[in-house]
């Protein structure tokens, strides 16, 4: 297994780290899905006994769940792996006691004394401003001091100027973020990720599939990949293009199988996926990969927000997001789920009243009420365990 330094923290984690956001899920007698706790345990244990050092859950992840089988699953092994988890500003009530009570029982799920990184979840626009009000920061230094965590990071979600601002406001030991072949432009973008390299922070990617959408390609751009001569599977392609970049520190991923632990530790165990491991070929050949991918899409939408807000705060460009990514990745289990955290939070295209307010706004002429009723009936009725 392929290892690299974590940030400045003096230790080394394996390049693959199991992301617990997706562990297997089976059906109940009641109709209800939940997560298959034994085969859960046992694609834990199979990691850690295998190579991956680097464990990531969270508060919520399944239902609140998922830190208590990682728990079951990592003890006795605790002294050779890595464990990073983390809670959210709305799960901390804006109460300091409520936060000090998650952490506590995070590490009684988890069956150890310590975190090795505890992170600041999810921050964005959003909630930056709040976290800052309520002196996260501040009190995770105290459970450091304390002796409760080793390490304070954060994940987060949005674009590069408000990552950078974050990155810069505090010494933080490692930041997540979402970072995969479509995403070069997106999110905190490749100036974020040379940016977290040059502060030594550890950076870890999340979705380098981007929700498993590029494990499988359609058949056009498996055409793409083939034309290299190289026996390599979608995943693989997709996981070389981040460890290229020499700022990784951890890529990972939410693997939900047994096989797919095995898969992949077979290609991070590989020699050469190493900093700087594309020729200046395969990188040509990826973005031509993207190119491909892009020109998928079903409605023209670019993101340019221009129809936003929505006065019934429909999330309108990430519901057509959620869409077009269904239909470029040939699969729409992936952006069902994502559509559904969408619902949770009250952006989602239900709430459309058809006001036609946005039709003036958009650049794309896009029919927005009628295609925000198409995409809500495909990618409505996800049900998560």
């Amino acid at each position: 297994m392929q290892k690299r330094a974590f940030g400045k923290q003096g230790y080394e984690v394996s390049l693959l780290g199991m992301g617990c956001m997706r562990l297997p899920r089976a059906e109940m007698p009641d109709g209800s899905v939940d997560v298959d706790r034994e085969k859960a345990v046992e694609m834990i244990r199979y990691a850690a006994d295998n190579g991956i050092t680097y464990f990531d859950s969270a508060l919520t992840y399944h239902n609140s769940k998922s830190e208590e089988i990682m728990g079951e699953a990592l003890e006795g092994r605790r002294s050779k792996i890595r464990i990073a988890t983390k809670q959210r500003l709305h799960s901390m009530g804006g109460s300091k006691d409520t936060m000090r009570m998650n952490l506590e029982a995070t590490l009684k799920k988890l069956r150890t004394d310590y975190l090795d990184v505890y992170l600041i979840h999810n921050v964005n626009a959003g909630e930056w401003q709040g976290m800052k009000e309520l002196g996260v920061i501040e009190e995770y230094e105290k459970f450091k001091s304390e002796g409760m965590i080793k390490a304070i990071g954060f994940s987060f979600h949005g674009d590069f100027p408000l990552f950078e601002e974050v990155l810069k406001s505090y010494d933080w030991a490692m930041c997540q973020a979402q970072q995969n072949l479509l995403d070069g432009d997106n999110e905190i973008t490749e100036e974020g990720i040379h940016l977290a390299g040059q502060k030594g922070c550890a950076l870890v990617i999340m979705e380098p599939l981007r929700g498993g959408g590029l494990a499988n390609a359609p058949g056009d751009i498996m055409d793409i990949y083939k034309r290299t001569g190289k026996d390599r599977v979608p995943a693989e392609w997709a996981f070389r293009y981040m460890a290229d970049k020499p700022e990784v520190s951890v890529i990972l991923s939410g693997m939900s199988t047994l096989e797919q632990i095995k898969e992949n530790i077979a290609i991070f165990s590989s020699c050469d996926i190493l900093p700087n491991c594309l020729s200046d070929e395969e990188r040509k050949l990826l973005a031509e990969v993207k190119s491909a991918y892009l020109s998928r899409t079903t409605i023209p939408c670019t993101g340019c927000e221009y129809c936003m807000p929505c006065a019934q705060n429909v999330n309108i460009p990430g519901v057509f997001e959620r869409y077009n990514d269904g239909f470029m990745f040939d699969q729409f289990d992936n952006a069902r789920r994502s559509y559904m955290f969408l619902k949770n939070s009250g952006g989602d295209a239900s709430r459309c009243t058809k006001c036609g307010v946005c039709l003036s706004k958009c650049p794309q002429n896009i029919n927005i009420p009628d295609q925000l009723k198409t995409a809500h009936e495909k990618l409505d009725g996800w049900r998560e365990s």
